[in-house]
């Protein structure tokens, strides 16, 4: 029996798509991923580049300690991206345009500084509107509502995403089904615009890939996925750090069923170039296990070396790996 929600999803997307293909409107910005918006036409990086099972996005998180200082405008991101780290993808973070979102004008800037570059919009990470997870259903309500203005900005800007939070207090059954119906108003909305929803493993419950599979099973709707984090998979946390860690292998292996991108997250570096925490060849093949050959997006935290250097060899590392595996 088809799910209610599905229906009504194939029925907006369906409405909705040719939204975008009104002549004048298409641009460079716009994301090169198929329907579901985890695969890609090409897996070139560049003319001479290597061949890779998957594409290379870089996540405006990488460089949040140059957009905090204002050492960097969110306007040249794109740029940066294309100069810096020849990389033609980008994933945005709320955070850094947060008084933007319904402003046009600058959207406009910023698609044009992507139509400039050569580089595509991949998705938007929001937070800090609200809990879709909230128990509470007035807060919940205003917590979708809050989230209208991202779908927007996203369809804007040629997005095929927005990453959301999954977020909630009380039990982990309360808190999965207000997350349940939450996600489900929000990619009814979504829908509309041909928008993805999509949630992170990002602490607590949805750290828990077992939890957040079952939640977006449940939702049933063809544009509600995840956005599997190779490192994000503290379920608790204490003052020493992590008192509970989902095993990350097994979460993003469980995960990859309904990702529509992939988060590389990546601290700290041995002598080799390779990840200190994360077995990227291991968790590579199981991305490509799971037939994805979409957009991974970088997604640098350490602190021993800077923010550019970080992206540089998380960069390298995907390459050399990537190369081994295609």
């Amino acid at each position: 029996m088809t799910h209610p929600r599905r229906k009504f999803l194939r029925q907006s997307v369906t409405a909705g798509a040719g939204l975008f293909l009104l002549p004048g409107l298409i641009s460079s910005c716009t994301s090169t991923s198929s329907e579901e918006g985890d695969n890609t036409e090409s897996n070139d990086q560049g003319p001479s580049g290597p061949q890779l099972f998957f594409d290379i996005s870089l996540a405006q998180w990488s460089l949040h300690k140059t957009f905090f200082a204002g050492e960097l405008d969110a306007l040249d991101f794109p740029q940066v991206t294309r100069e810096k780290f020849d990389i033609s993808a980008v994933e945005y973070v709320n955070q850094f345009f947060k008084d933007k979102a319904e402003d046009t004008e600058w959207l406009g800037q910023l698609k044009q500084r992507c139509d400039d570059n050569g580089v595509h919009s991949l998705l938007i990470m929001c937070d800090g509107e609200g809990n879709l997870g909230d128990t509470d259903d007035t807060a919940r309500k205003t917590a979708v509502t809050n989230h209208y203005k991202w779908v927007d900005a996203a369809a804007f800007l040629g997005c095929h995403s927005i990453r959301v939070n999954a977020a909630g207090q009380g039990t982990a059954e309360e808190v999965s089904a207000a997350a349940i119906d939450g996600l489900g108003q929000l990619c009814e909305y979504g829908a509309k615009s041909n928008i993805n929803v999509i949630v992170e493993n990002h602490g607590s419950y949805s750290s828990n890939a077992e939890w957040l599979s079952s939640v977006i099973a449940q939702v049933g709707m063809d544009n509600c996925g995840t956005l599997p984090d190779f490192g994000n998979f503290c379920i608790q946390r204490s003052e020493d750090g992590c008192a509970e860690e989902y095993d990350r292998y097994v979460g993003v292996r469980e995960l990859m069923r309904y990702a529509k991108g992939v988060s590389a997250k990546t601290h700290d570096f041995g002598p080799d170039g390779s990840e200190i925490h994360t077995d990227y060849k291991q968790m590579l093949t199981i991305v490509k296990e799971a037939g994805y050959s979409g957009f991974i997006g970088i997604e640098y935290e350490g602190s021993e070396m800077g923010e550019y250097e970080g992206i540089q060899a998380t960069k390298d590392l995907l390459v050399s790996v990537g190369e081994e595996l295609s």
